[in-house]
């Protein structure tokens, strides 16, 4: 190694060094901070998708400490003179450092995967394949098979062609489902900048990866420190936009709740139903627009409710005579009409039934003790009125 060679394998080192210190001490502090966040919040709500988000940042800091403890070892190596021994020596220690970094962005993926069930909002497309009970299967094979060959590669000091670069193969799987999953969150809370950002930002992370192809050590640093403090923002941005849709989706008890209804005639001689629902903290609503027939059933609940006893009794399944009329024809009329109270509030698609529907029926509705086809509304009669 000629003297210039080494002064630019010094410098190559120290900035390397930098970085792990970086690394290590920044997505520490960050794994800290989402599992604070968890702690108080997610533990309660029984959500380990973001313990899954931290454990994937941590992975991170313990390649931050790989670079660390390698460069320190590369820079006393530098410090004297060097021979045929110590050039070996020197890449060998770097082939072991890029397979253990390999090996963490490995896990770091493999977390990210098993942190999408928990995700409360996925794509229709794919969550079929990520709510199944064979999701960790399903990314855990291809995981092994990538982490494998990487062990070989570390404790043998000898890279295999595109073996050597396997985190990378694995990365790209991870950015696809990410990149769907992220965009979906965002979007269906109603944070579209959020969405575009997380797109931009699987594009940096997809370039970054593609520069461990080339032998641009520094390039392939600088572009590594820009994702991942752009994804772990993003990470933040993810756990605030949960805790918001919390705090906005605490729904009151069914007596802090006032319902009005009305029915308009337009100028082409055709009706518009609308109806008032007040007391959503957050939700200032106008006009929540309903059916001809989800209008008529909110009617009955309302003119019921007015009396003493407000029932209204759901035909049975297996009901047969023709001489007996029932209120309710089938559950589903209800179900409609919360769907349509639930687009409304929520905006359509953006809602999901653990966490709004069953909510809000239960808030809406009180089911007879003594006949469970009978149903009323639960609201008190003085706030509910037809205009």
């Amino acid at each position: 190694m000629e003297p210039y060679d080494a002064i630019e394998a010094l410098k190559n080192n120290a900035v390397l060094s930098f970085y792990g210190w970086w690394q290590c001490i920044v997505c520490l502090f960050a794994f800290v901070a989402l599992m604070a966040i968890w702690f108080h919040i997610g533990k309660k709500q029984k959500d380990f998708g973001q313990v899954f988000l931290a454990l994937s940042v941590l992975c991170w800091s313990f390649s931050g400490f790989a670079d660390i403890y390698f460069t320190s070892i590369i820079e006393n190596l530098l410090g004297n003179p060097l021979d045929e021994s110590s050039l070996t020596k020197i890449s060998n220690h770097k082939v072991v450092n890029s397979g253990w970094r390999s090996i963490f962005s490995l896990f770091n993926s493999l977390f990210i995967l098993l942190s999408l069930p928990w995700f409360r909002y996925i794509p229709e497309k794919i969550d079929h394949i990520i709510s199944s009970k064979y999701w960790p299967l399903i990314v855990g094979l291809p995981f092994l098979f990538c982490l494998i060959p990487t062990l070989r590669i570390t404790f043998s000091g000898i890279g295999i062609g595109f073996i050597s670069e396997l985190d990378v193969y694995y990365s790209i799987l991870t950015l696809v489902f990410l990149a769907y999953v992220l965009w979906t969150s965002f979007y269906r809370r109603r944070l579209k900048l959020l969405s575009w950002l997380s797109l931009l930002c699987i594009a940096v992370i997809l370039a970054a990866q593609l520069f461990k192809f080339t032998d641009s050590e520094m390039y392939l640093t600088l572009s590594s420190a820009v994702f991942k403090s752009s994804l772990i923002m993003l990470f933040f941005a993810l756990a605030l936009s949960w805790v918001k849709e919390l705090s906005e989706n605490i729904l009151p008890s069914a007596h802090q709740l006032s319902i009005s209804i009305k029915r308009m005639k337009t100028e082409n001689g055709r009706y518009q139903n609308h109806c008032h629902l007040k007391g959503i903290p957050g939700k200032e609503l106008n006009d929540i627009s309903l059916t001809p027939s989800s209008y008529t059933l909110l009617e009955k609940f309302i003119a019921k409710r007015k009396l003493n006893e407000g029932w209204l009794e759901i035909k049975p399944k297996a009901e047969t005579r023709l001489e007996k009329i029932y209120d309710i024809k089938d559950y589903n009329e209800i179900k409609r009409l919360l769907h349509q109270l639930l687009d409304g509030i929520y905006g359509k698609d953006n809602w999901t039934k653990t966490h709004h529907e069953i909510p809000l029926k239960n808030v809406l509705f009180e089911n007879s003790e003594n006949a469970h086809r009978k149903v009323r509304l639960n609201l008190l009669p003085s706030k509910i009125n037809i205009l």
